[in-house]
């Protein structure tokens, strides 16, 4: 551990650079020196809590929630695209395929295997994960960039589900970026894994797997 301003940052693999440090005890920028060069960084996150959106049911300038990530907005740390009704309704008319929800109990145990399997084989420690009709909540520990983590459950889900016969490979599934928040503290994890696992309504299919160093903890259930 390295104390830097009084807060402990890991020596881990990945280390977002400094935007703005959320929920932080300290939101000053951590000056770093490596070798000649001097970098602003953020504390290393205790783990991720990622969200993404199946395709068309979460469009830029949508009111819902925080807001929507764009190419403008995708840094950590930065502001949320702005509500537009005339976006939002440009962005549902250009869109070339019909949106996608994962309307069967199938479709979602299929992606809830997919990103077990992703997070075992990488060696990410995958606390809990819930497959909802039209979005992915996961809260995981990996020592890379989670916006990489992110893109690759997109794409093993979306691999397994045309190898499980749900549409073909050209299918869009999911939305091009989605959420990324870094949880910094045990309590902000406990949150956000009670708010994945306890908070969506009526359980679908889902991941538990705190304690769990095995066999993965399961259940299907069909939408109601």
């Amino acid at each position: 551990m390295l104390q830097v301003s009084g807060i402990a940052v890991r020596k881990t693999a990945y280390c977002a650079e400094y935007r703005c440090v959320r929920g932080s005890s300290d939101s000053r920028p951590l000056l770093l020196w490596r070798g000649k060069q001097r970098k602003l960084f953020a504390p290393m996150a205790l783990a991720y809590f990622i969200t993404f959106h199946t395709y068309g049911t979460w469009l830029h300038g949508t009111s819902k929630g925080k807001g929507s990530v764009d190419l403008g907005h995708n840094q950590y740390g930065e502001e949320f695209v702005a509500p537009d009704a005339q976006r939002e309704a440009e962005a549902r008319e250009n869109m070339p395929q019909p949106p996608y929800t994962m309307s069967s109990a199938g479709e979602r145990e299929v992606v809830c295997q997919a990103i077990i399997s992703l997070c075992r084989q990488r060696g990410w420690q995958l606390l809990a994960v819930h497959v909802r009709t039209n979005h992915v909540h996961a809260v995981v520990q990996a020592g890379i960039d989670p916006g990489r983590v992110m893109s690759d459950m997109k794409a093993r889900a979306s691999r397994e589900l045309t190898r499980a016969g749900f549409d073909d490979a050209n299918r869009r599934r999911w939305t091009r970026h989605g959420s990324t928040l870094h949880l910094f503290d045990e309590a902000a994890v406990a949150d956000k894994i009670d708010y994945t696992l306890n908070r969506q309504g009526a359980m679908l299919a889902y991941y538990d797997g705190r304690n769990d160093n095995k066999e993965p903890r399961t259940q299907r259930y069909s939408a109601q």
